[in-house]
């Protein structure tokens, strides 16, 4: 047998017991029960936390820089560097693609996904709704004028190009100058014609001086002049082309003088002292200024009648006091109104136009402010057969200018007869009426101060042509930005000015092409039409409190017609039905602005954007997955229970125990 061995007593075992945890140990799967898909390595990289932050990071950054953009410069400045630019776009899509990518990375969803899933969903729906509206939507401004007909056109804040060739084939191109330019060695090419026109742009100009400049022509057409009109005192010049009867191009206005040219022979005027002849002068009166009155001879001459209020004070009757040379006469205002009134001793009969106890002049008009005789004044015509009188030169007629205003401007007013001869009547407040032959080349004093007019060149047959060219900061001319085109065909090449919202003629062969430069427009499938517009004043004050618009709306398919108003923070919807207006598939006509000079022109906003419904829902699906993450947790990863009156359970610490082993026998062979 064998000898019998024990093991030393000391070496004892520590015996623990399995150890409770708190914290539930993650589920992990298996890399065999992956699916391949979600282990490829281009998955992987899309749906990665690190690639989102980066595309989160860098959408603010371009958010503020568009924001900061917009603030500084105009909306055109950061759609184009930002919202509209390519870059944004694919980093949009790579943010989509992320989104998706991260949901399906947690396939098989669980309930604990839900608030992850919703909140990915939320953003992808609001991407998406906003890429439907920048596809399909539309935002634009339309000027409407009281009596025109319907309008369709909506004007986007988007600049384009349009270039007509002969056989009226029209092409538009977009065309946006923000920073980088084209110049003539670097051109930007645009597009090509029909008849084989390349067309490009090579230069621009933030403002051009655009001028007439009339094309003679052998038949047809209108006559043409071009003047110089100067101050020594002042050291201007200004000169212009003028198109006889024409109603845009007709006309020189100075501000208190004018320049007329018209078709035909002016009217001999007996010079002032000389003859007698058929004399008419209005007279504007202010009791209450030293200069007593403003005078604008209307036919022959000045009557050198001084009239005057009287009496005016409150309570009292106004009377208006007549003088025509050493013969006085005293009339009563209010029984005389708008009635003749023969001046006893003189050739003269006077004629009491209105009369304003609180003279004010609002919007170029005279008006009442009120019935206190605070600024008498009265308007008064003289007329009679006399020898013209001189005017006074004392500086009278400038006490009151609103007055002056009131009472008429210096004008002088070209005439052409059938045989090309040239003459003028000259209307001035200092000198009276004139008229005689105008001769070329030859100075024509006007008596406003010391302005001269020269005519040095005329076209008896012209039609209506525009020349622009860069700007100066002399010029007075019209300014407007635009671009110089260049037509090249061939060995054939021609470079024109066009300003923005001007279409002008380049002189191509075989026909010249019509090139266009301005804001798009874009038909819409309804035509609107202002019926009438309402503004509401601030009591007491000249500044609005609000204006309206009342709006016709024609569908341009069926005809139907639908009547509406939108005023600040009130937009009319058409349709209005109310799945229209929660889909956005309607129009928001809102009001954008007005013109204080023209009440019957109004500014409408348009919108129509079919992602709008979009945008709502997924914001909406965004603030429930959020709530959900943090709120509605389905169940706690970590597998201990919370409730409002469970506590946590506390785990007991667990103490280690030694066993002292027995001694074994060991049989030894």
């Amino acid at each position: 047998m064998g000898t019998a061995t024990y093991l030393n007593p000391r070496q004892s075992f520590l015996h623990v017991p399995p150890p409770f945890s708190a914290v539930r140990p993650p589920l992990t799967r298996m890399k065999n029960d992956e699916p391949a898909w979600q282990s490829n390595p281009l998955f992987r990289f899309f749906a990665s936390v690190r690639l989102a932050m980066l595309l989160l990071a860098v959408l603010i950054v371009a958010t503020i820089a568009g924001t900061i953009y917009e603030s500084s410069f105009d909306a055109r400045v950061a759609r184009a560097y930002i919202y509209e630019a390519w870059w944004f776009n694919i980093w949009l899509l790579l943010l989509a693609a992320n989104l998706i990518c991260s949901a399906f990375s947690r396939r098989p969803w669980k309930r604990n996904h839900t608030g992850f899933l919703l909140t990915h969903l939320g953003i992808i729906v609001l991407l998406a709704g906003a890429l439907i509206g920048r596809l399909c939507g539309v935002e634009g401004s339309m000027t409407l004028f009281k009596g025109d007909p319907p309008n369709n056109l909506l004007t986007v804040d988007q600049h384009v190009l349009q270039v007509i060739d002969g056989n009226n084939s029209s092409r538009t191109v977009p065309l946006e100058i923000i920073n980088r330019r084209p110049t003539p060695d670097k051109p930007w090419p645009l597009t090509t014609t029909p008849s084989g026109w390349a067309v490009s742009a090579v230069d621009y100009s933030p403002a051009l001086d655009v001028k007439m400049e009339p094309k003679a022509v052998r038949e047809g057409g209108t006559p043409a002049l071009h003047f110089t009109i100067k101050t020594a005192r002042m050291g201007q010049s200004l000169d212009s082309w003028l198109l006889a009867d024409d109603a845009d191009h007709g006309t020189f206005d100075m501000g208190l003088a004018g320049v007329e040219f018209k078709k035909g022979t002016a009217t001999p005027t007996a010079a002032p002292g000389s003859q007698a002849a058929d004399l008419e002068e209005a007279i504007f009166a202010f009791a209450n200024a030293a200069a007593g009155q403003v005078s604008k001879v209307i036919r022959g001459g000045s009557t050198g009648v001084k009239v005057q209020p009287v009496d005016t004070e409150k309570g009292n009757s106004p009377k208006l006091v007549v003088t025509a040379g050493t013969a006085e006469q005293t009339i009563e205002i209010a029984p005389n109104l708008n009635k003749p009134i023969a001046i006893a001793g003189t050739p003269f009969t006077a004629r009491i136009e209105e009369y304003w106890p609180d003279f004010r002049i609002k919007d170029g008009k005279p008006e009442n402010a009120s019935a206190e005789p605070n600024n008498p004044c009265v308007l008064v015509t003289i007329t009679g057969h006399a020898a013209p009188v001189p005017e006074a030169t004392d500086g009278t007629n400038g006490a009151a200018p609103d007055a002056a205003e009131v009472a008429g401007k210096n004008h002088l007013t070209l005439y052409v007869a059938a045989d090309g001869s040239l003459s003028y009547e000259l209307a001035s407040r200092r000198m009276g009426l004139s008229s005689g032959k105008l001769e070329m080349n030859k100075p024509l004093p006007t008596g406003w101060a010391d302005w001269t007019l020269v005519a040095d060149r005329f076209l008896p047959n012209a039609e209506e042509r525009f020349d622009a060219e860069p700007a100066v900061a002399s010029s007075h001319a019209m300014h407007a930005e635009g671009i110089r085109v260049r037509a090249t065909r061939g060995g054939a090449s021609v470079e024109q000015w066009v300003p923005l919202g001007w279409q002008v003629s380049v002189p191509t062969e075989p026909t010249p092409l019509l090139i266009g430069y301005g804001n798009k427009q874009v038909p819409l499938p309804i035509g609107l039409q202002l019926t009438d517009f309402q503004v509401d004043w601030n009591e007491g004050t000249d500044t609005p409190a609000g204006f309206k618009s009342t709006l016709d709306v024609i569908d341009q398919e069926t005809g139907d017609k639908t009547t509406g108003q939108c005023w600040m923070n009130h937009p009319m919807s058409v349709p209005d039905s109310w799945w229209n207006t929660c889909t956005g598939l309607t129009y928001k006509l809102s009001q954008a602005s007005w013109n204080p000079q023209n009440l019957s022109q109004s500014s409408i906003q348009i919108l129509r954007d079919p992602g709008w419904s979009l945008k709502w829902v997924g914001s909406l699906v965004i603030v429930m997955g959020i709530f959900s993450l943090f709120y509605l947790r389905p169940y706690p990863m970590d597998g201990v229970q919370y409730g409002p009156e469970k506590k946590r359970r506390q785990l007991k610490p667990v103490r280690a125990r030694v066993v002292e082993p027995k001694a074994l026998p060991v049989e030894k062979s």
